[in-house]
């Protein structure tokens, strides 16, 4: 059976699934998280970057612990779902490199930790 609505839009799972445990409740289902968020590298920049203005690649870099062609990989993963937005400039002959988290993103990493919530009470409740 095909599934409709949110359930196809990776940026939109878990939309419902803090509903309450009664009669007719949809249980969260971890298959549903987004996938795109979920991984550690990128729900570490979509954290950083929450609670943070802005932060350069070497930030990023230093606070996630990665190299720099993994940092690149998800951080570019994130650009295309335009989770996050990529700002290159120089600082003398040196290049920067800041990201800030777009709303879209925000949105997405609120969702997620919605869904997350809704997981860990509906295993505690078990």
């Amino acid at each position: 059976m095909a599934r409709t609505g949110a359930a196809r839009d990776p940026r939109r799972r878990g939309e419902g699934a803090a509903a309450g445990a009664g009669e007719g409740a949809v249980r969260p289902s971890a298959a549903e998280l987004d996938r795109l968020i979920h991984e550690r590298i990128r729900l570490g920049i979509v954290s950083a970057l929450a609670v943070n203005e802005s932060l350069s690649f070497n930030e990023l870099k230093a606070l996630m612990k990665t190299t720099d062609g993994n940092l690149s990989v998800h951080a570019r993963k994130l650009e295309e779902a335009q989770y996050v937005v990529c700002r290159k400039s120089f600082d003398g002959r040196v290049p920067r490199t800041e990201y800030r988290l777009t709303a879209a993103g925000r949105r997405a990493l609120e969702r997620y930790l919605e869904h997350m919530e809704a997981l860990i009470k509906a295993t505690r409740n078990r």
